[in-house]
C-alpha cells in the first residue's frame, strides 16, 4: 500500500483522530490483517498488504465515558456486539476472550445475562485498546491537517499534532475521524461548580463527600437521567432528588426483538438506499430504540421506590414532569433552578447543592480539524456532509484521501451508524474500502512488478494477540 514518497518522512497509510471504541476497533482489524498477510508472507504479486496506521488520542490514558461507570449500571447492548465478534467471531480480542483472561467466563455465563455491567466492558475496552497500544500515542492532540498538493491532486495529508513535546507533522493517505460526543446543554447554560453534565459525575460527587447536600436536581429524561436520579438517591440517603423532564415519565426503551433490526448490519444497507423521506420515518418509528428512553427495569424500580416513600411518608424522590428547566442561577453555596410548568406556565423555584444536567450529546463537527481540506468536502441540499456507504466522505475528485466517519453519519448510514451495535461491522468495511481504494490506485500507477513491494518506513506492528 505504500508508494515511494519523496523526502523522509515517514507515510502512514492511514491516521485515527481520536482512540475511543470505534477507532480501537479499527486498529485491531488493521491489526489482524496485517498479522494475516504477515503469516503468508508478505504481498509480492499484489495485494493484501500490511496496513501502517497510527492513531492519536488527546486523553493520557484511554477512557470511554468515566463519568457514568455508576457500580450498577449495565449495558444496553449484548456482550456479543463488542468490538470484533459480528466481524470475526474467532477474534483473540473479544470479550468472551476477555472473561477468559480474567477468569471469569464460567461465572459469566453462569449469570445467564447478555449485558455486562459498564464498569465490565469499560475494562474489557481498556483490555482492548491495550493490546493494541503501540499504533497509539495518547496524551497527542491533533490540531490541524493541511493538505499536500502536486501537480493539481492531494495525494497526502499533513497531520499536525500538538504534544508535551511540542509540535510534530505527520503524513498520511488517509483518516479515520473518530473525535466522539460533546456534552449537548440546555441553551444559554453553563456547566460550573454546582451545575454539571451527567458524563462528569462520577468526577465530580466525591468532592461533595463530607458535606450534607440537601437537593439535587437532575435534567433529562433518558437512560443516564434515570440512573443519576437512582444512584444520587442511594448514595446521599438524607438528600432529595428532583428529576425534571417536559414528558409525563420515563418511556421505556423497545428492545424486542423485531425492533432491534434497526440495529442489524443490512438495517444500514436499507437506510442508506431509502429515499430522504423514508429515512425520516424510521428515524420516527425507531427513536425509542434509543433516545431519551430507559430500560423498564430502572422504570419499575424508580416507580416502586416512590411509592414506597409515599407510603412511609418520607419522600425523597420528586418528580417535576411535564416542565422544563427554564433558568439557572449558581452562587458559590448553592444553585437556584427554576422549573416551568409546560401545562401551566407555573413556575417551581429549587435551592439545590447541584443542578446534574443529562441532556444528551451532539456529534464533535468533524470538518474542524481539516481547515481547507474541509472546503473539498461535498454537501447534500440540506447542507449536511455526503458520505459515501464505506462511510468516507465525498470529497472534489482532485482530493485522492480518504476521509472515513467513525460517527456523524446518523443522517446516510442510520441509528445504529455510531454506536456500539454495528461497530465491529462498520471498521471491517473501512478497512475494506482502504484496500479496495488501495488496489486501484496502484493499478491506475504502475502494472504491478515480481518481488517484495517497496514501503517507507512505518511504526512497528503490535504482536499478534
Amino acid at each position: 500500500m505504500s508508494p515511494v514518497h519523496p523526502g523522509d518522512v515517514p507515510v502512514h497509510d492511514l491516521i485515527g483522530i481520536g482512540f475511543g471504541p470505534s477507532n480501537v476497533a479499527l486498529a485491531i482489524a488493521i491489526s489482524e490483517h496485517n498479522a494475516r498477510t504477515g503469516a503468508q508472507g508478505g504481498a509480492r504479486n499484489g495485494p493484501p498488504e500490511p496496513v501502517s496506521a497510527h492513531f492519536f488520542e488527546q486523553q493520557p490514558r484511554f477512557g470511554w465515558h468515566r463519568g457514568m461507570l455508576i457500580d450498577d449500571a449495565t449495558m444496553q447492548v449484548s456482550f456479543l456486539k463488542d468490538l470484533v465478534t459480528l466481524r470475526n467471531p474467532t477474534s483473540d480480542y473479544s470479550f468472551l476472550c476477555y472473561l477468559k483472561g480474567k477468569d471469569r467466563l464460567v461465572d459469566f455465563i453462569n449469570h445467564k445475562n447478555l449485558f455486562p455491567l459498564r464498569v465490565e466492558f469499560h475494562d474489557y475496552l481498556e483490555w482492548a485498546a491495550a493490546k493494541v497500544g503501540a499504533m497509539v500515542s495518547y496524551g497527542h492532540e491533533v490540531v490541524g491537517v493541511t493538505p499536500v498538493v502536486g501537480d493539481g491532486t492531494v495525494e497526502y495529508l499533513d497531520v499536525t499534532v500538538r504534544s508535551g513535546d511540542g509540535l510534530a507533522v505527520h503524513r498520511a493517505r488517509n483518516l479515520a475521524i473518530g473525535t466522539g460526543l460533546r456534552p449537548l446543554l440546555p441553551e444559554g447554560v453553563e456547566r460550573g461548580d454546582r451545575v454539571w453534565h451527567t458524563s462528569e459525575l462520577l468526577a465530580k460527587v466525591d468532592s461533595l463527600e463530607g458535606t450534607s447536600p440537601s437537593r439535587f436536581v437532575v435534567v433529562g429524561a433518558g437512560q443516564s437521567a434515570a440512573e443519576n436520579v437512582a444512584y444520587l438517591h442511594r448514595r446521599f440517603p438524607r438528600a432529595e432528588i428532583c428529576a425534571v423532564f417536559s414528558r409525563y415519565g420515563y418511556s421505556p426503551a423497545d428492545d424486542s426483538g423485531f425492533a432491534n433490526r434497526i440495529f442489524d448490519p443490512g438495517a444500514v444497507d436499507e437506510y442508506f438506499a431509502a429515499p430522504e423521506s423514508v429515512k425520516r420515518r424510521l428515524m420516527d418509528y425507531h427513536g425509542n430504540t434509543n433516545y431519551s428512553v430507559v430500560d423498564i427495569d430502572l422504570i419499575d424500580d424508580l416507580y416502586r421506590l416512590m411509592y414506597q416513600e409515599k407510603v412511609l411518608g418520607t419522600e425523597r424522590l420528586r418528580f417535576l414532569n411535564v416542565s422544563r428547566l427554564a433558568d439557572l442561577e449558581e452562587t458559590p453555596d448553592k444553585v437556584r433552578a427554576t422549573v416551568t410548568s409546560l401545562v401551566t406556565g407555573e413556575e417551581t423555584l429549587l435551592d439545590a447543592d447541584v443542578v446534574v444536567l443529562a441532556t444528551g450529546y451532539s456529534p464533535v463537527d468533524p470538518l474542524g480539524l481539516l481547515g481547507e481540506v474541509g472546503d473539498r468536502c461535498l454537501r447534500d441540499a440540506e447542507g449536511r456532509l455526503r458520505v459515501e456507504r464505506d462511510y468516507r466522505i465525498a470529497t472534489d475528485p482532485a482530493l485522492r484521501c480518504g476521509l472515513y466517519l467513525q460517527g456523524g453519519t446518523e443522517h446516510t448510514h442510520g441509528i445504529t451508524s455510531a454506536l456500539l451495535s454495528n461497530t465491529a461491522v462498520r471498521v471491517g468495511e473501512i478497512l475494506d474500502s482502504l484496500l479496495d481504494r488501495a488496489v486501484t490506485a496502484a493499478s491506475d500507477e504502475a502494472p504491478p512488478v515480481a518481488g517484495p513491494a517497496h514501503r517507507t518506513a512505518a511504526p512497528p506492528r503490535p504482536p499478534r494477540a
